[in-house]
């Protein structure tokens, strides 16, 4: 069972909405299960996994790999391009949808988040929330231990250092860390001859004009 339409436009649509909707607790009740399912599978059984894993999300797209285990609201609101990875203990907080574009690394216990809930406390009795989509471009880097915020933007082949609170929106070729997350440098000459630190590339790997 989908979301329907209106339900999906008013979870991304960034307004406050109630989350106890009888049809929001079944699909999510149905992709719980999808998601223990996956979680117990064997490594070894891959044509199982990429038949779940088509079923868990919103798309995956060629080549992409989730490592276990994964922890989702809901996976039918997340989208993968090709030949991407997420490393273990991804938390993706889905009621928005989470766009991934094609050959994004994703490090060990990074959590995406597309929701929050009312500061007054009156609201928060009542169970209430809003969901802002997050979308991260082609060949992002995430680092491990990185919270990603609702609303938020990764630009294409950008860099988000370890253990980052990315609360705003990060652009294009940009290495970017910290709690809040900033924008520390553009990607540029430096980096064709130094992969980490000062250390520099050697033999196939050296940059040549």
């Amino acid at each position: 069972m989908a979301l329907s339409k209106r339900l999906r436009e008013l979870m991304n649509s960034g307004e406050v909405y109630g989350f106890d909707d009888p049809e929001l607790i079944k699909v999510q009740t149905e992709q719980m299960d999808l998601l223990y399912e996956f979680n117990h599978l064997r490594p070894s059984d891959t044509e199982r996994r990429g038949a779940i894993m088509r079923r868990l999300f919103a798309s995956v797209g060629e080549g992409v790999h989730v490592e276990t285990p994964c922890a989702a609201n809901w996976g039918c609101n997340t989208s993968w391009g090709d030949r991407s990875y997420a490393n273990f203990n991804l938390t993706l907080v889905d009621d928005a949808s989470v766009d991934i574009g094609d050959d994004v690394m994703i490090g060990p216990n990074v959590t995406i988040v597309t929701t929050g809930h009312p500061i007054r406390p009156d609201l928060r009795l009542e169970k209430t929330q809003f969901s802002v989509p997050v979308s991260i471009g082609d060949n992002v880097w995430i680092g491990s231990g990185v919270t990603i915020l609702p609303g938020v933007t990764i630009g294409r082949n950008s860099v988000i250092g370890a253990n980052s609170l990315v609360a705003d929106s990060i652009p294009a070729d940009s290495v970017a860390f910290g709690s809040p997350c900033r924008v520390q440098r553009p990607i540029g000459e430096r980096d064709r001859n130094r992969y980490w630190k000062d250390k520099e590339f050697s033999g196939s790997f050296a940059w040549s004009d």
